[in-house]
């Protein structure tokens, strides 16, 4: 391996051990209560390597959702390419579920919007990262309903996907709430309701 190619490695392998610790912090914590101390702490490193990959915590947390919404455009993308989009993506299904009910994915997912609800710098964040994952999941809709035979105007597909977001987002929310909920059952009516929604008429 050349040495040029080390450097970046090792970079990024510090800014994902930064964004776990910080992740765990804001958890346990919450936003405010978690200092950089404390995230210096658990990742194993000085607060100096901390400021060296990211400006305040805001700035872990701008890195935490671009993650994510990496991962998602590539999730959707994949499906498009798909030869049949509509079983790709319910074979999908499944996965964004089990992650939805991690309560530990749940728990920073929740924390991030409660933030956003005060900070107006996260909120930004928040709502250009949900913009973009809106637009792809509407591109990914409407290639599945339209191989399907239907033909939706721009608002239908919008409302569709808006639903599509709140199912999943509400499993983060219920998780939370009821950490007992029967996984298996749930994930299977969940599956049924997605199914449904995706096969209503134009």
């Amino acid at each position: 391996m050349c040495p040029d190619s080390v450097e970046p490695s090792r970079a990024e392998a510090r800014r994902a051990q930064i964004l776990a610790a910080a992740g765990d912090c804001f958890r346990k914590h919450g936003f405010h209560g978690a200092s950089i101390a404390q995230i210096s702490k658990t990742a194993g490193m000085s607060p100096g390597h901390i400021y060296h990959y990211f400006e305040n915590k805001e700035a872990i947390i701008s890195a935490i959702v671009a993650r994510d919404l990496e991962r998602f455009l590539t999730l959707t993308a994949e499906i498009r390419s798909a030869c049949n989009v509509r079983e790709a993506m319910l074979a999908r299904v499944a996965e964004g579920i089990d992650e939805c009910l991690d309560q530990a994915t749940a728990g920073l997912k929740l924390e991030i919007v409660a933030e956003a609800s005060r900070n107006p710098h996260v909120a930004e964040i928040v709502h250009e990262a949900d913009r973009l994952c809106r637009e792809s999941f509407a591109l990914t809709m409407r290639d599945m309903r339209r191989a399907s035979g239907h033909q939706d105007d721009d608002q239908t597909i919008d409302a569709m996907v808006e639903v599509a977001i709140a199912m999943f987002e509400g499993l983060q929310i219920r998780t939370i709430r009821n950490p007992g909920l029967d996984r298996g059952l749930v994930s299977r009516l969940f599956q049924g309701a997605l199914r449904d929604l995706f096969d209503q008429p134009a």
